[in-house]
């Protein structure tokens, strides 16, 4: 079953909705403006439509009890900004790569790193979000799903080498006279 939205807190409501509609290629679909449960405070929560299945959403609070935060999922929470991202599915690699370039024509560093069941390309959003486009490579087997069970609770689980990232630099805009 997919997921209807996934909502993340912004603090930088027009360098995020830049990114998710411009460099993301997203349609902002709907923003809904309401009090907050504090006399007075607000909150705007707006909604762009993913092109799959499934819509990212963010907030714009505006509520003294929430004015000193960092929206940052990984490292707002002290861990490395790897751990939590969002990954957006890629159709197959010829997506992924236009995907990559649309970054990178924005002028936005790239990291590509071919996991050997999928391939990803990573960047960070305006919020300090890591953000993916990932397409499979090959199929998920019965052998991934026996050993996915053994790794699950093993207490020294079996170590793989992880995968060589490439990194690409974004490309230098050109600004016009």
């Amino acid at each position: 079953m997919a997921f209807h939205h996934v909502a993340l807190a912004t603090n930088d409501l027009r360098a995020t909705h830049h990114f998710y509609s411009e460099v993301m290629g997203f349609e902002l679909v709907k923003a809904v403006v309401a009090p907050t449960d504090n006399p007075e405070g607000w909150a705007r929560h707006v909604f762009y439509d993913t092109g799959g299945d499934g819509l990212i959403a963010f907030w714009e609070l505006h509520d003294d009890r929430m004015t000193d935060f960092d929206p940052a999922i990984s490292t707002g929470l002290g861990l490395e900004p790897w751990v939590n991202h969002v990954a957006f599915a890629a159709a197959d690699l010829d997506d992924l790569a236009g995907r990559r370039d649309q970054w990178l024509d924005a002028g936005i560093d790239v990291m590509e790193i071919d996991h050997g069941f999928c391939v990803s390309v990573y960047t960070m959003d305006p919020c300090g979000i890591l953000v993916e486009w990932c397409t499979d490579t090959q199929p998920y087997t019965e052998a991934d799903r026996a050993e996915a069970l053994a790794q699950l609770f093993a207490g020294e689980p079996a170590l793989q080498t992880p995968p060589v990232p490439v990194f690409h630099r974004g490309r230098e805009r050109v600004k016009s006279p």
